[in-house]
């Protein structure tokens, strides 16, 4: 395809561009699902899935119990209750400043 791009008028070059812009869209899609197919192949072929392989599933280790598994929340923020904290890990900002105000780890507990 050889598209004398000189000769086109500007709006004619915006429809042109935007047009490409979508098909780069499209294939960068297909060629991502083409990869993740690949992916999910190449591990089923020795009875994995990929959520195993990534990290993102609980897994069994040798004694098998489970591990990796996502820990519920056990303190809540008392300003946003939405905002919680599993007791794990590094402390969140809120729960410091919560801790610097005076208020007790007791307090926020779920």
């Amino acid at each position: 395809m050889n598209i004398n791009l000189s000769t086109l008028s500007r709006n004619e070059l915006s429809v042109l561009k935007n047009d490409v812009e979508k098909a780069l869209a499209e294939a960068e899609a297909r060629d991502r699902q083409a990869a993740l197919d690949a992916a999910k192949a190449a591990v089923s072929e020795y009875g994995f899935s990929l959520d195993e392989i990534s990290g993102n599933g609980a897994r069994r280790g040798k004694s098998g119990r489970m591990y990796g598994s996502v820990s519920p929340p056990r303190y809540a923020n008392p300003e946003d209750s939405e905002m919680t904290w599993t007791g794990k890990g590094r402390k969140p900002n809120w729960f410091t400043a919560a801790l610097s105000r005076g208020i007790s780890p007791s307090d926020m507990e779920i």
